[in-house]
Order: C-alpha cells, then structure tokens, then sequence
C-alpha cells in the first residue's frame, strides 16, 4: 500500500516529473539515436559477413574501454558541477569544465597512441582469428583518430547537462549521426545501381569496407564536436569558458575533485576493463557467438538508454537539490526516481521482447547466429529490473551524494569477483554456449542490487558537498 500511495503521489508531482523529463527525454533521445547508428552501421557492416561484425565490434571494445574513462571523468566532475549550479557558483563549474577536460584528453591521447601504433596487438587481445585480427587493426587504425574528439564532445555534454542545458548536444548528435549514415553508404560500399520508385539509380561509393566504416564515424566525430563547441560559446553560456578561467585550482578545489571524482574514474574503467574481459571469453568461443553478442548488446540498447537518460536525470537533479541544501525534497525525489526506473522496466521488457524477431530480421545473419540473438535477448530482459535498478542507484543516487567510493566497490566487485570469472568458466571451461555464459555473468547485477539497496537505505549519499569546501 506504501509503494501504491508514493507512485500515486509522484505521478502528481508535476514539478518533479517536468524536471526529470527535461533531462532524461534529451539524453534518452541522444542515447537512443546512438544506438540507431550502431544498428545501422552493424546492419551495413552485417553485409561483409559475420567475421566482419565481429572484427568491428571487438575493434570497439578498446573505444568501449576508452569511452568509459572517459563517462568516469565527466561523471565524477558533473557530480560537482551539478552541485555547484545549485548553490550558481559558476567559477567552480568552469574550474570542473578545466581539469575534466586535461585529464579526458590524457587518456584519449594515450589510447590513441596504443591503437595506432600496435592495432594488430590490440585486435590479439580480444580475438585469435586472423581475419577479425586483420579486418580489425585496419578500422582501429584510423577509429581511435577520433577519441579526441570523443573525449572533448563527452566533457562539455557533461558540464552542460549539469547546468541543465540538454537540448543542443541532441541536436549536435542529430547532426553526426546523418554525417555516419550518409558517409557510410559512401565509403562503405562500391559504387552500385539501386531500384528506387521504379527508376535505376546509381549510387557511388569507394568500396572501402570496415576501413570505411571508421572514416565515415571520425568525420562524424570531428563535425559533432566542432559544432557543440562553436555553439557553446556563441550563445555564451555558463560553461563558455576562457582558457584562464579553467585553471588555477585551490588546494581544497583539488582535494574535493579527487575525493569525488577519482572513485567514479576509477569505477568506470576498472567496470569497463572487466566488462571487455567478458570480450575475451567471448571472442574465444568464434565470430559466430561474437556475432550474436553484438547484435544482442546493440538491439539492448534500445532499452537500456531510457535508463541512461533517467541516471543522468537523477544525478543532476538530485545533485541541484542537496547542492542547494534541500536534502528532504532530494530524498523525496530519490524514490520518485526509483519508482520511475520499475514502470519503465516493466514497459521495456515487454517492448525488447516482443518486438526482437522484427529486430533481427533486419540483419543478414545465419538461423543459428539468429537463434542465439534471440535467446540472449530474453536472457537480458529475465535480469532487466535488477540492472536498471543499479544504473539509477549507482550512476544516479549514490553519485549524486559523493558516495562514489561504495560505487567504486559495488561496480568493481561485481564484475571481477563474479561476472569475469563465470565468464571464463562458462565459455572456455565447461564449454557453455553463449546464451549460458551471458546467464552466468548478468548474476553479478543481482548481486549489486541487493547490496546497493543496503547502502541506499543508509543515506550517506544523502549530503551537500558545497557545504564541505
């Protein structure tokens, strides 16, 4: 009845359920028009053949692993901007934009050192087929050209979001997705004749296959984040800053932005390195189970940025509020939130599930590759409410707060201590297929769901960190 009585109550919270959408719709939105060019671009890529999606897709897992560095890095320095909007100090959001963007664009730097100095040796990490090794190292070669560019998009979303300034980094993505698509047909494919409306159209290509698919996606790359910049700052916004305003940190500014935010980098990128660890198992069990993965986590996607958007809504909005020292309405806002994530939940399973057969009629891949994307689907949609749980807990409310140690630990053992370890037993041990082994390791958000409800009751996310300078 409790439960009954709070949904109803925050159905007719009308001020909060303007906040929430205002932030989730957009990064939902721009979540999800990623995930349509992953599709279309896999969907194009499909057409190659199965190996070549696996090549491409590991080639990805190193950009998955940079890229979650990277949300590590704006997560914890949005943590504090967020906060620091709410109680307006702006000086200090420009201070966070600074060192954000330093240490994003290190690590972009050194990715980008490895990929193109040694890509056959990143491809043998994840994969021992020689073809995907081959057609992999060729698109990694030119796709970590754009990390950079990834990195310097990602910091200034990040700190626009904190002030809650949601709509152009949509439109900016609106506008390097169409560049992908449009660059894909083009460099991607042959030049080729094409029935159109009854009428034979030629349409012209260079043939370059996946070494293609990386140009088409590091143009896109280089004009999205020229263009969100050029707008930052003709519209002259808070985190339109100058370079002298960026720098020049007190030591309690750096304490507090290490205290905060080196837990969550930390996070992201010991989660992502055991997350890619799942890539190794894979990876050893053929192109046709990396195949199914692929599609499967790509098809996934679709769900799973409703939750991105909702995270990111409740990170910025729960961090205004105990930024302004309105700890109460936060922790009100906190279970409206978790509330939303369940109905949310329950709507998207029925979606992914019901509508995967349409889904995957859409790429050329054998019965069996098929039949695996399927089963691994409804796998996903079984551990959906324990893993959305935990994207609106962990990325949302304990971040909010600064409790980005226990994240650290939640995240970081749940991968390492169960998720890669069933992994490996599963795939290379006891010989599992991959529907099993995806079962076996989607066990550790159970795990992080139980103990990350403890550590939410607790409310020692529940504080104002401007009031700790």
């Amino acid at each position: 009845m409790h439960l009954i009585q709070d949904t109803r109550d925050m159905l007719k919270d009308h001020v909060f359920l303007g906040k929430a959408l205002r932030i989730a719709c957009p990064v939902a939105m721009q979540g999800m028009l990623n995930t349509i060019v992953n599709m279309v671009d896999t969907m194009m890529i499909g057409t190659l053949g199965a190996t070549a999606i696996a090549a491409v897709g590991l080639a990805n897992k190193f950009f998955f692993v940079f890229s979650l560095l990277v949300f590590g890095i704006v997560s914890g320095g949005g943590i504090l901007a967020a906060q620091y909007w709410g109680n307006m100090d702006v000086k200090n959001i420009r201070k966070v934009l600074g060192l954000s963007l330093l240490i994003a664009l290190t690590g972009a730097i050194f990715f980008l050192s490895a990929g193109l100095l040694n890509p056959t040796g990143v491809m043998r990490i994840f994969t021992e087929s020689e073809a995907s090794i081959r057609l992999g190292a060729s698109y990694l070669v030119i796709a970590v050209l754009s990390y950079p560019f990834t990195a310097l998009t990602n910091v200034y979303v990040a700190m626009l979001r904190a002030v809650n300034e949601v709509k152009t980094p949509v439109m900016t993505s609106c506008m390097a997705i169409l560049i992908n698509i449009v660059l894909n047909f083009f460099f991607i494919f042959p030049t080729r004749p094409v029935l159109l409306f009854g009428m034979e159209l030629v349409i012209p290509g260079l043939g370059l296959g996946v070494v293609g698919a990386a140009l088409a996606t590091l143009a896109a790359r280089i004009t999205e984040s020229t263009v969100l910049i050029f707008v930052i700052y003709w519209k002259k916004w808070p985190v339109a800053a100058k370079i002298s305003e960026m720098f020049g940190y007190s030591r309690e500014f750096i304490s507090q932005f290490v205290r905060t935010a080196s837990p969550v980098i930390l996070n992201e990128f010991m989660w992502g390195l055991g997350t890619t660890m799942y890539s190794l198992a894979y990876g050893r069990m053929g192109d046709d189970a990396v195949a199914a993965i692929t599609i499967a986590t790509t098809i996934q996607d679709i769900v799973v940025v409703l939750f991105q958007g909702l995270s990111a809504a409740t990170a910025v909005i729960l961090g205004n509020e105990m930024g302004a020292g309105k700890l109460k309405r936060a922790e009100k806002y906190a279970t409206n939130f978790f509330i939303l994530q369940f109905l949310v939940t329950i709507a998207g399973a029925v979606l992914i599930v019901s509508g995967r057969w349409f889904i995957i009629g859409w790429y050329r891949i054998t019965p069996e590759v098929a039949r695996d994307v399927s089963t691994l689907i409804i796998v996903f949609a079984l551990y959906m409410p324990a893993k959305m749980f935990n994207y609106v807990n962990i990325v949302g409310v304990l971040r909010s707060g600064g409790d980005t140690k226990m994240c650290l630990f939640l995240d970081t053992s749940g991968v390492w201590a169960i998720g890669v370890p069933l992994a490996f037993l599963g795939g290379l041990v006891w010989k599992l297929s991959i529907s099993q082994v995806y079962a076996l390791v989607m066990l550790e958000e159970v795990y992080k769901m139980v103990l990350g409800y403890w550590r939410y009751r607790q409310k020692r996310w529940l504080r104002n960190l401007n009031a700790e300078l």
